[in-house]
């Protein structure tokens, strides 16, 4: 086999990996998509799913509106953390990806 021939070869095998992770990641991001992310504080509630929609926003009445407005900015960065974790080991669980 010529050095030509070698170099198409690795080439090819190269997008075929390629094509491959990118598969994994539609299928990645489908699964993701299909999960809700749920956070809870003094009765204020947010559920977001793996969509980044909010699906959920409950909010308590009783509260002052400067803590309900602190709880709901920790609310939704705790939710998008949980998230991002749940991406990560999904990630470290596919082969062949390297980030």
């Amino acid at each position: 086999m010529s050095w030509q021939d070698k170099l198409h070869d690795k080439k090819g095998k190269f997008m075929f990996d390629k094509l491959k992770q990118l598969k994994q990641l539609k299928d990645l991001q489908s699964a993701l998509a299909q999960e809700k992310f749920d956070a809870e504080k003094e009765g204020i509630k947010i559920t977001i799913n793996g969509k980044l929609e909010i699906e959920l926003l409950q909010l308590n009445p009783s509260l002052e509106k400067e803590k309900q407005e602190k709880f709901l900015k920790d609310l939704i960065n705790e939710t998008i953390r949980k998230m991002q974790l749940k991406l990560a080991q999904k990630m470290s669980q596919m082969p062949g990806l390297k980030f």
